[in-house]
């Protein structure tokens, strides 16, 4: 499956285990149910990653953040949003790992999943083949301001309406 960051196309350096079974690579990537005997066998120089669905819950996670490099969110389609809400939720939770985005997004969902505290975004070969990798990164500077308030660094649209009628209000 691609992997993308804000850069563009990216290499996967994290290997996918069966169960918990994480061997000695240096990067191992687990399913959530495998999570707690994968961090029972982790050896002190590897990382732990895990792919968790977008219906977990912060406290059944929050225990666990610290001892974790990587947290990849699944989406099971691009309709379903929860995985946003998800990764600022980690995010404001201290989490300062890898967060991923995993499953079929679309390059309209990009700057979003990056503002919402994403690092990379992990598609489907039927995803990456309809939207290339081009696409993705040419989509970045296509939105320079969002509507929710603490997404991205350039404040909100209605903040900023807001500040240049003050602005105005107090000038005239």
């Amino acid at each position: 499956m691609p992997l993308l960051d804000r850069h563009g196309a990216k290499a996967e350096i994290w290997a996918r285990s069966e169960g918990a079974a994480i061997g000695t690579v240096s990067h191992a990537l687990v399913e959530w149910a495998a999570l707690p005997e994968a961090l029972a066998q982790k050896t002190r120089d590897q990382r732990i990653g895990v792919v968790i669905p977008n219906t977990v819950r912060i406290p059944e996670l929050k225990l666990l953040m610290r001892q974790l490099s990587l947290i990849a969110i699944s989406f099971p389609s691009f309709g379903d949003g929860r995985g946003f809400s998800l990764a600022r939720l980690i995010r404001n939770h201290g989490f300062t790992g890898t967060l991923r985005a995993s499953g079929p997004l679309i390059v309209d969902q990009f700057a979003y999943a990056l503002a919402c505290g994403f690092d990379e975004v992990e598609l489907p070969e039927a995803s990456a083949a309809r939207q290339p990798v081009e696409q993705w990164t040419r989509a970045l500077g296509q939105i320079s301001h969002g509507y929710q308030r603490g997404y991205g660094d350039s404040g909100n649209i209605l903040d900023r309406r807001r500040s240049a009628r003050l602005k105005h209000a107090a000038a005239g």
